[in-house]
C-alpha cells in the first residue's frame, strides 16, 4: 500500500480568488470585475510590458538561476549587499525556502489568526506544529504571541500589513519582540504590501537585517508593481539566513521574463506613485460609503479592506458573483461573516459598493 507523509493529511490546498474566466464559464456573464486577489488595477508598468516583449525572444534559453542582474539592481534599490537577497516564484516560494531550511519535525512556528495561510502550510509540510494566536482588534497581539515562544520555536511570523485584515504593527513594537526572541528563532516579516503603507510608524525591517539580526523580510512584485502573473518575490536577510535557503532553492525558479519585468518596474517609480495615489482614493471612498451603509470594517494599510457584512460570507459572495463582482470570502480565514475586498479603480469601487448595498438590502 502506498502511503503519503502523515503530516500533510490535514493540509488544505490553497484556495485562490476565483478567476474571471471561471465565472464567465460557470455563470455565462461577461461584465465581471475581480476584487478578490489584491491585484493592481493599473496592471504592470509600460516599461515592464516592453521588457517582457523583448524578453520573449530568448525564451528558448534557461533563465539566469542566480538572478544576477535583478539581484544587483535590487541591492542598489534597497541599499543592501547582493548576498542578502533571495528570489522566488512569488513570495510564497520564499516562505517555503525558509521553512525547508530552518523548520524541522516537531519544531514550532508562531503566527497570528487569521493570517496568510502559506506560513502554516510550509511549516506543516516540514512536520512542524503551528501555534496560532488570535488577533486583537484585527491586529497582531505580539505579547501573547511572545508568551508562546519556547525552545522549539523556529519561526515567529508577523504579516505586516496583515492579510486579511490590512492592519500593521509599528516598528517599535516589533523591535521589542525581536529583542526578546531566542537565538534559534527567525522573525519572518511579511511585507508584501509594504509600498502601500502610509503610516510613518511602520517599519525598520531592512535596518535589522543589515545589522545581522535573525530577520527575514519578505516582499514581492505581485502587488503594487502589478506582476502577479509572473511570480516574482524576494527575501532580505543576513547572509547566515540566506545561505541555507539558497541550498534548498530549485534551479531556474524565477523565469527570464519575470526577471526582466521586475528590473524594468524598478526603473519606473511612477508606477508606485500612481498606485499609491489611487489606493488612497479608494480607501477614503470605501470608508465613507461603508460608514454611510452602517457596515463595519477595519481601516487598512494595504490595497484591500476587511469588511464584516454581518451575514454568511459564502451567501454574500455568491450574490455578488451573480452580479459580476468577485470578492474573497472570510470563511477561508475562519471569519464566516467577513469578506476581503481589493481596492480598484473608481468605477470598480463604485460598482462594488452599489452591488453590496443591493445584496444586503441597504
Amino acid at each position: 500500500m502506498l502511503n503519503c507523509r502523515k503530516c500533510i493529511l490535514d493540509l488544505k490546498p490553497y484556495v485562490p480568488g476565483k478567476p474571471i474566466e471561471e465565472v464567465k464559464r460557470e455563470l455565462g456573464i461577461d461584465d465581471i470585475i475581480k476584487l478578490a486577489s489584491n491585484e493592481n488595477p493599473f496592471g504592470p508598468s509600460p516599461k515592464a510590458i516592453e521588457a517582457m516583449k523583448n524578453a520573449a525572444e530568448s525564451m528558448s534559453l534557461y533563465p539566469d538561476g542566480s538572478c544576477f542582474e535583478l539581484r544587483n539592481v535590487m541591492a542598489a534599490h534597497l541599499s543592501v549587499q547582493p548576498d542578502m537577497l533571495i528570489f522566488g516564484a512569488g513570495g510564497d516560494e520564499v516562505i517555503f525556502h525558509l521553512a525547508m531550511a530552518f523548520v524541522s519535525p516537531g519544531s514550532e512556528i508562531i503566527q497570528a489568526d487569521p493570517t496568510f495561510s502559506e506560513y502554516g502550510a510550509a511549516s506543516k509540510i516540514m512536520d512542524a506544529n503551528i501555534i496560532s494566536v488570535p488577533l486583537t482588534n484585527c491586529t497582531h497581539n505580539l505579547p501573547a504571541m511572545l508568551d508562546r515562544v519556547n525552545e522549539r520555536t523556529r519561526l515567529f511570523v508577523v504579516s505586516n500589513p496583515n492579510n486579511p485584515t490590512g492592519t500593521i504593527v509599528p516598528a517599535d513594537e516589533v523591535e521589542r519582540i525581536l529583542d526578546k526572541l531566542p537565538e534559534q528563532c527567525i522573525l519572518l516579516l511579511d511585507e508584501a504590501y509594504y509600498e502601500y503603507v502610509d503610516d510613518p510608524a511602520y517599519t525598520r525591517s531592512i535596518e535589522w537585517a543589515i545589522q545581522g539580526r535573525n530577520v527575514l523580510v519578505l516582499r514581492t512584485f505581485s502587488k503594487i508593481y502589478g506582476l502577479a502573473g509572473l511570480r516574482v518575490g524576494y527575501g532580505i536577510a543576513p547572509k547566515h539566513i540566506i545561505d541555507p535557503m539558497e541550498r534548498v532553492r530549485m534551479p531556474f525558479n524565477v523565469n527570464s521574463m519575470a526577471q526582466a519585468a521586475a528590473i524594468a518596474s524598478l526603473a519606473d517609480p511612477g508606477q508606485v506613485i500612481r498606485s499609491r495615489k489611487q489606493n488612497k482614493r479608494s480607501k477614503e471612498y470605501f470608508y465613507a460609503q461603508l460608514a454611510r451603509l452602517g457596515i463595519d470594517y477595519a481601516p487598512t494599510q494595504a490595497n484591500f479592506i476587511w469588511i464584516d457584512v454581518g451575514k454568511d460570507s459564502q451567501w454574500v459572495f455568491m450574490e455578488l458573483l451573480k452580479r459580476g463582482v468577485i470578492v474573497r470570502t472570510g470563511d477561508v480565514f475562519g471569519c464566516p461573516t467577513h469578506i476581503r475586498v481589493t481596492t480598484g479603480t473608481d468605477a470598480q469601487n463604485e460598482r462594488f459598493i452599489a452591488t453590496l448595498a443591493e445584496v444586503l438590502g441597504k
